[in-house]
């Protein structure tokens, strides 16, 4: 199996809304992005894909028109957190993400794999797909989910 893998970086706001600790709280974190795709390698003459499973700068551009572009600098918000989301929107002009579910790392991996699944699936008739993803809060804690 041949894959190939991208790493981008963004920076988010969240809280974790009943956690124990200090995650409670409002926070942020340089988050970095994994994108591992799997597929054939393209095999024709001329095209300035060939040789590759996917052009780098396609994977970035993709990647970032998709995702790391709505949620840099934002501050990503359970549907659910009432009171964060009042304060956020009482912000003229805030970039505010609302997701369905607590933004603890693993969940925001979730998110992020399902968004950028539809994006990369058979892109190029090769049999390309997001294979794994693997989503870094901190240098030390990471989620990462791999399509079985």
């Amino acid at each position: 199996m041949l894959t190939i893998t991208r790493k981008l970086e963004f920076d988010a706001g969240h809280r974790i809304p009943d956690h124990k600790s200090q995650c409670r709280n409002l926070h942020g974190h340089r988050y970095t992005l994994e994108i591992t795709l799997q597929g054939a390698v393209i095999d024709a003459d001329g095209n300035s894909d060939n040789g590759m499973i996917m052009d780098f700068s396609d994977v970035k551009a993709l990647a970032k028109e998709h995702l790391v572009d709505v949620w840099d600098h934002a501050f990503l918000v359970y549907e659910k957190d009432e009171k964060v989301r009042d304060f956020l929107a009482s912000l003229p002009g805030h970039k505010t993400v609302i997701i369905d579910r607590i933004p603890t790392v693993e969940n925001l991996a979730q998110v992020a794999f399902n968004i950028l699944k539809t994006v990369f699936t058979d892109r190029y008739g090769t049999g390309l797909r997001l294979h794994k993803l693997v989503l870094h809060e901190t240098p030390n804690c990471w989620a990462e989910i791999v399509d079985a």
